[in-house]
């Protein structure tokens, strides 16, 4: 799929004109990547499909929604963009911001960020503040903020990032020719599973498709508010991108779930590592950890009551593994091996002779 970024792309479909002034860095057009190694080592019959979102320009999901955020913060006259973040939303609001000349405000919880997209804040040019709480303190003051005319809040909260998101939908459709029967992917904040089904339901309203799929979403064991019906005050997870305990879009995430007769489950820690390496290693997908709680939860979910044989399953990771390489590192429980410089101590290490 070609383009030039989902607001030219899918523009009947956003809150655009002709004289809107696009912020873009070519975003979208992520594929589909077949991922039939996974269903023959489930020992299951069905058609899985990965929507590789660390892809996108700064590599995650972000894109979408900030493009759109951003394109309508230029337009209304905004000064400053401001986030909180666990370091996905920090990273792209930091390129964009870049990209349309606006200063870039981003508050990071202390301690909490990969390095990865750590840098990624920085080398915009954001200005980056470790905040003493978690995000979700981060967040209260960034709402304050956003009081101001002259700042844009560009986190979920801002219907813009929505909007934008929405277009992953789209795009599964456009590759498959319909929808898929189900759509998995991790919750953090819930703008992604809120954003999906949007995409889903506006397809299906002007007749681009004639179903849509049940909404999967998956919640890391310490950091699943939405699963245990109350704010996880001091959530914890190796999965950073999913570490909040009170998610800004939680009830619109219910409602996805309520409306396609999906679920919204939470994984361990371990199931989201087990799934991290079988990802990489079955189909050669490198994703960062959080990326990995909709494969866990597929393996779960299929575990416990069975995926019927033919459906088409989609899957969205949501961020590329190079966003947070220490825990890919010790995740691959592997080390390199150290040998002498000649052809026969290669050989040796390998068991060949």
């Amino acid at each position: 799929m070609t383009g030039h970024g989902v607001i030219r792309r899918y523009r009947d479909f956003l809150p655009v004109t002709e004289d809107t002034c696009i912020i873009s860095l070519n975003e979208g057009g992520t594929p589909l990547i077949d991922a039939r190694q996974i269903v023959t080592e489930m020992g299951a019959d069905f058609n899985l499909l990965i929507k590789h979102e660390g892809l996108n320009p700064t590599g995650s999901f972000k894109d979408r929604g900030m493009t759109l955020a951003v394109t309508k913060a230029v337009e209304r006259g905004a000064q400053f963009l401001v986030c909180a973040s666990t370091g996905n939303t920090s990273a792209s609001a930091a390129a964009y911001a870049a990209a349309s000349g606006l200063t870039c405000l981003v508050l990071l919880p202390e301690g909490k960020i990969a390095s990865g997209k750590m840098a990624q804040a920085l080398i915009h040019g954001a200005q980056t503040i470790e905040v003493r709480g978690n995000f979700d303190e981060a967040l209260n003051i960034v709402r304050e903020l956003g009081k101001r005319d002259d700042i844009e809040v560009v986190n979920s909260i801002n219907p813009y990032r929505i909007e934008g998101q929405k277009t992953g939908a789209f795009e599964v459709c456009d590759t498959l020719g319909t929808s898929p029967d189900m759509h998995f992917l991790p919750v953090g904040n819930a703008g992604n599973i809120t954003a999906y089904w949007k995409g889903y339901k506006e397809y299906f309203e002007v007749g681009q498709i004639t179903k849509t799929p049940k909404m999967m979403g998956w919640q890391a064991e310490g950091a699943a508010p939405i699963v245990r019906g109350a704010l996880v005050e001091s959530p914890e997870t190796v999965a950073t991108a999913i570490r909040i305990g009170n998610p800004a879009s939680w009830d619109r995430a219910n409602e996805a779930v309520e409306q396609s007769d999906g679920v919204i489950g939470m994984v361990s820690d371990e199931e989201i590592l087990d799934a991290h390496r079988l990802l990489a290693r079955t189909a050669g997908i490198f994703v960062e950890p959080a990326s990995a709680a909709g494969i866990a939860g597929l393996l779960k979910y299929h575990h416990e009551s069975g995926i019927p044989n033919g459906s088409t399953v989609v899957v969205t990771v949501t961020g590329h593994g190079l966003k947070d390489p220490e825990i890919a590192v010790e995740n691959s429980q592997a080390k390199p091996i150290l040998v002498d410089a000649d052809l026969e101590s290669v050989l040796s290490s390998i068991g060949l002779e």
